[in-house]
């Protein structure tokens, strides 16, 4: 029998095992840090929901860097909202700097156009894209994405830092809505 849990009024089903993610991020960490080794990039997490991934990400690299942690939104609920709120201000740190932008799930596209556009006024060397997922399937606006770890269909997930409104962050496995 398949394992369901409920959060709030919404059930789910497994989708990403912890061990799956974990081996993927990794690996993706290893690319990473051949890619900046010599460069100390600046890392951006967009916070809440990429804190996992950037946590894992740092733990699995050995190399000079520096980390910022940013507060985007635009989600309510299972959606999108096509609004971005940007909570808190871009570190002074970017100028002629290597930017990683470090993402939980690019799915429209719509909080990274608008986040990108905003970076680049302040002049960085590069900016450069983690996602540890994306929605091709709900993409609205043409991004590139560097370094990926799983490319998912169109369906609301939870864990490993993504929740709904607030809650299953804390799971460490990847959970789909069942329905």
């Amino acid at each position: 029998m398949m394992q369901i849990i409920k959060v709030q009024d919404l059930e789910f089903k497994p989708y990403l095992s912890e061990e799956t993610i974990q081996q993927k991020v990794k690996e993706l960490a290893a690319q990473i840090e051949s890619d900046f080794i010599d460069k100390k990039p600046v890392f951006l997490c967009i916070m809440n929901g990429a804190f996992r991934f950037a946590s894992d990400l740092a733990r699995f690299m050995d190399m000079d860097c520096e980390w910022e942690f940013l507060k985007l939104k635009s989600y309510h609920g299972t959606q999108s909202t096509g609004k971005v709120r940007m909570a808190s201000e871009l570190p002074d740190n970017i100028k002629n700097r290597h930017i990683i932008i470090v993402e939980d799930i690019i799915d429209t596209g719509t909080t990274m156009h608008f986040f990108m556009k905003k970076l680049n006024t302040l002049r960085p060397a590069s900016i450069h894209l983690a996602s540890f997922l994306f929605k091709k399937e709900a993409l609205k606006y043409p991004m590139e994405i560097d370094y990926l770890c799983f490319t998912i269909p169109n369906k609301f997930v939870l864990g490993y830092g993504l929740d709904y409104d607030g809650l299953g962050r804390n799971y460490n496995n990847l959970w789909q809505l069942s329905k």
